[in-house]
């Protein structure tokens, strides 16, 4: 966590290559591009997850899922264009480190629609933590400090 500090606040003077790749690759912050990222990852979020809970709603409910989860899986995709640009990212997404989280993304099924917009948010969110520099690696020691 202490790494992630230094690095987002530019005083991490070792391997800088994948942060200053990432600065370079915009004309915006990085403290922008986290508040927009954040931003529409969290509006894309709530608008899958209203999507789904509309899902139920008599006559309509499938149109309904089927606007507001586009929407908010275009949102949240969109979101990480703030961290890398959409060239690098494309280009990024199919890497071996992301190979999973982008295929669970992509992942659609109407009979299992609760269980994969549940799997469909957490390869989402493990997916754009890899555009943060140290961010999975924090997420993990978070869980193995809470577990153990």
């Amino acid at each position: 966590m202490d790494k992630l500090k230094k690095v987002l606040s530019g005083q991490d003077t070792e391997d800088r290559s994948g942060l200053s790749e990432v600065v370079e690759a915009s004309s915006l912050s990085w403290g922008t591009r986290i508040k927009g990222f954040i931003a529409c990852f969290a509006i894309g979020i709530l608008c899958s997850l209203l999507g789904t809970v509309l899902l139920w709603v008599p006559r309509k409910g499938l149109h309904l899922f089927a606007v507001f989860y586009t929407f908010g899986n275009i949102a949240s995709i969109g979101s990480t264009i703030f961290l890398m640009g959409p060239v690098k990212q494309l280009k990024r997404m199919f890497e071996p480190t992301r190979l999973i989280a982008t295929i669970m993304v992509l992942w659609r099924n109407k009979g299992l629609a609760l269980i994969f917009c549940i799997l469909q948010s957490l390869a989402l969110t493990w997916y754009s933590l890899s555009f943060i520099p140290f961010a999975r690696d924090a997420v993990k020691k978070c869980f193995a400090v809470c577990l153990a």
